[in-house]
Order: C-alpha cells, then structure tokens, then sequence
C-alpha cells in the first residue's frame, strides 16, 4: 500500500481521533500497545472507541509497580479491553534465582536483559498477531527519538506505526481522562529504561 505520508501527518497532526478512524478504515489488521503508565487511558479509550475488539498487547516484563497491576485491570475492566499479555519465557523469580536483581543501565547484562523482559516478548506478539497497523502512545516529548517520529510511519516491515497522541500536552492528556471520567496511573517504573527520557529499544528495532 503506497500512503502519501507528508500529507496523512499534515492532515492528521492534531486529529487524534481521525487518524484512528482513518487508520482503522484501512481494514488492516490492528493492535494497540500498551504499558499501563501515567496517561496511558487515553489511547486505549480513542482506539477502543472506534474497534472495541481491538487487540490490546501489553509485555508484563513482571516488574510493574502494585499500583501498575491494579491499574490495567480497572482500565480493562472499565473499557472492556480486548488484553493480550505477553510474559518472558522465565519468571522474575526464575531469572533472578540465577541471574540476580536487575542488572543496572551500565552493566553490560542490561541489553540481554531487555532482549528478555520486553523485545522477545514483543516481536513474538507481532508474530502471533501479525499486524497491519500498529497503535501506540508514543509521545514527543518523551525522548529526543520520539521528538523526530511522526504521527503515521511506515516500519521496514511495511507495518503501518500510527502514534495519534505524539503532539499532545501532558495538560491535554489530562483534560482527555477528567472529560471521559478515565483512571491514571503514577505510581510506574519500566526496569528497561530506568530514566525517563532513555529508550528501551523497542521503538528503536520496531
């Protein structure tokens, strides 16, 4: 499928909802991603809204927050998401018995750690569901990568990345969840990137 990509983001730059109406038209086959952090209601809510069956994919590395856990069962709960959780091959207690607590960002097993907890469990999500289009909550300001992305891209796998919220405030976020009476979440820690503007990698490979 050949997409005008300069004119669908110029279109579609601040139309969150549209471009999920759009990108759903295309009758590809779609999933949403999530992690279940600050905000994350909003993406699950639009898509939801528009595809109530949407596959929504989540990588549990088994490391999220009490009040993470808590948290994606009351948005699945409330929106009647359609989860699919993907878990590494190990447990953390299994991976931790031999290879300890979580390796730090400069210790040379972060990578191999990553590689088990999120990316592995990732590109077997993208094998078992085989999408077409894929919805995410990326968000400009969250790294200097992301500051580059556009709203709609084309992955070298021809997968379609459709990130509706890229340009939106933290304000406008919040506005988004008090108007539709949605739930947040705060309390979140991802092991993978340990800072906040530092990518794990998985938008880098995918």
């Amino acid at each position: 499928m050949d997409l005008d990509l300069d004119r669908l983001n110029a279109e579609f730059a601040n139309q969150p909802q549209k471009l999920i109406e759009w990108a759903i038209g295309l009758g590809k086959p779609a999933i949403c991603t999530t992690n279940f952090r600050p905000f994350e209601a909003v993406i699950l809510h639009m898509v939801s809204q528009v595809k109530a069956d949407i596959p929504v994919v989540w990588m549990d590395s088994g490391y999220n927050t009490e009040a993470t856990y808590r948290f994606a069962d009351e948005v699945t709960q409330q929106l009647g998401l359609n989860l699919i959780t993907y878990l590494p091959k190990r447990s953390r207690a299994h991976r931790e018995a031999i290879d300890g607590p979580t390796p730090g960002l400069d210790d040379p097993r972060h990578a191999a750690f990553t590689e088990e907890v999120k990316l592995e469990p990732f590109a077997r999500a993208l094998r078992e569901t085989a999408p077409g289009v894929w919805f995410t909550a990326l968000r400009a300001t969250d790294t200097a990568v992301r500051a580059q992305m556009q709203p709609v891209s084309i992955n070298p796998d021809g997968l379609i990345k459709v990130a509706p919220l890229l340009h939106w405030s933290s304000k406008d976020l919040y506005g988004y969840l008090t108007a539709h009476g949605l739930p947040n979440n705060f309390d979140y820690f991802d092991p993978t990137k340990g800072e906040d503007n530092r990518e794990c990698g998985l938008h880098l490979s995918h």
